[in-house]
């Protein structure tokens, strides 16, 4: 049931927010998570535009901001203001998981036969890159990944990418004991590539180029590997645009 908005908060938000439009479910509390969910969807709102918007008595609406904020459904901005969570992305992002891998072989297979080196699409599991997809070059050996495989994220192209663009307290933990630094990856975010040599083979290159999902978020990471020989001492700068391309395709195909 509407309650009688107050008049005091409705003053204190200054122009009030339309509310959003009233799906229910005939549950009463999910109904109104539901609606300071929709009120977030347009922008971060104070406690008492939330209370503007919905119509609910502000400590109704309290109690439940700060409950959807221990489940990760609503979070804080640096004014305090309350915003859509981070959790409702990552459940986005393992929704259209599998249209990801769905759509992942064409591409892979096609930047695999223009640069004739191996590609492979890594997710970040925790502190982990995880190989979810690979397509090899003819004639590897030591150097083919198998699907499954999991790397720390300490080392390599693929790491960096994962981590470039995370929130600065996230980022501050990644580079913890890595092979990188700030200054590093700051070029990653610049480029939209990162390159690296070595890994469990000294002679490797690898260049890698994010995946991105829904609003710009980095999802996965495409990898493109092979003999320095052959990629040269520059991969970055002979493959850079070739597997940012690539990546993009992955990320227009898949729908993310």
């Amino acid at each position: 049931m509407t309650t009688t908005v107050d008049p005091a908060a409705r003053r204190a938000a200054g122009a009030v927010r339309p509310g959003p439009p009233r799906l229910e479910s005939g549950v009463g509390v999910l109904d109104k998570a539901s609606l300071l969910l929709g009120v977030l969807e347009s922008g971060p709102a104070t406690l008492a535009t939330l209370v503007s918007a919905t119509g609910l008595k502000r400590p109704t609406v309290h109690r439940l901001a700060l409950a959807l904020e221990r489940l990760r459904l609503v979070a804080r901005d640096r004014d305090g203001r309350f915003a859509l969570g981070p959790r409702l992305g990552d459940m986005v992002v393992e929704a259209r998981h599998d249209r990801l891998l769905l759509t992942a072989e064409p591409v892979l297979t096609a930047l695999r036969e223009r640069t004739g080196a191996s590609v492979r699409l890594y997710r970040r599991r925790g502190e982990l890159r995880v190989c979810v997809a690979a397509s090899e070059a003819l004639g590897t050996g030591a150097d083919t990944v198998p699907v499954g495989s999991a790397f720390p994220l300490k080392s390599g192209a693929v790491a960096q990418v994962l981590l470039a663009w995370e929130e600065p307290e996230l980022l501050y933990e990644g580079l913890r004991g890595a092979r990188f630094s700030a200054g590093m990856l700051s070029g990653v975010r610049r480029r939209g590539w990162a390159q690296s040599f070595g890994g469990w083979e000294p002679a490797m290159a690898t260049v890698a180029a994010p995946v991105r999902g829904p609003g710009g978020r980095v999802i996965a990471a495409l990898s493109l590997s092979g003999p320095v020989s052959r990629l040269t001492r520059h991969p970055g700068q002979e493959y850079g645009s070739d597997t940012i391309g690539a990546a993009v395709r992955l990320s227009e195909l898949s729908g993310c």
